[in-house]
């Protein structure tokens, strides 16, 4: 039997579809007495990346604004504030008199940037966490 070089292999398993080649990978376990889910995650880390059981750190998605001072301009943040959240007046005014505070709770990165920067254009202090 002649030997297949990789190019061909590929070009064969591209021709599969998900069932067949979900099949062979099943047949091919058993013949080799291996896993394919063990070799996976060192296959899926990249050049200079660790392999499975090291430690990497996890890229924050969600963040939280925390008002942490009204400063001078009290009315202005109570304003910004209304205009960020859905919250009345007595409640943004709560909320301000209580810092600190959260105003926003698990946003992305732009709009806690974007929340940031328009309560510190009011005249507060606050940080992203």
């Amino acid at each position: 039997m002649a030997k297949l070089s990789q190019e061909d292999l590929l070009a064969q398993f591209e021709e599969m579809t998900l069932i067949e080649l979900s099949e062979f990978v099943k047949a091919f376990e058993d013949k080799f007495d291996v896993t394919a889910a063990a070799a996976a995650p060192v296959m899926m880390a990249g050049p200079g990346q660790a392999g499975p059981g090291a430690e990497v750190p996890e890229e924050k998605d969600e963040f939280d604004v925390v008002l942490t001072g009204a400063g001078d301009k009290k009315i202005q943040v109570i304003k910004v504030v209304r205009e960020l959240t859905s919250l009345g007046l007595k409640e943004a005014k709560d909320l301000v008199d209580g810092a600190p505070k959260p105003v926003l709770e698990k946003v992305n990165k732009e709009a806690a940037d974007k929340a940031k920067e328009s309560l510190e254009g009011a005249g507060a202090s606050v940080e992203v966490k």
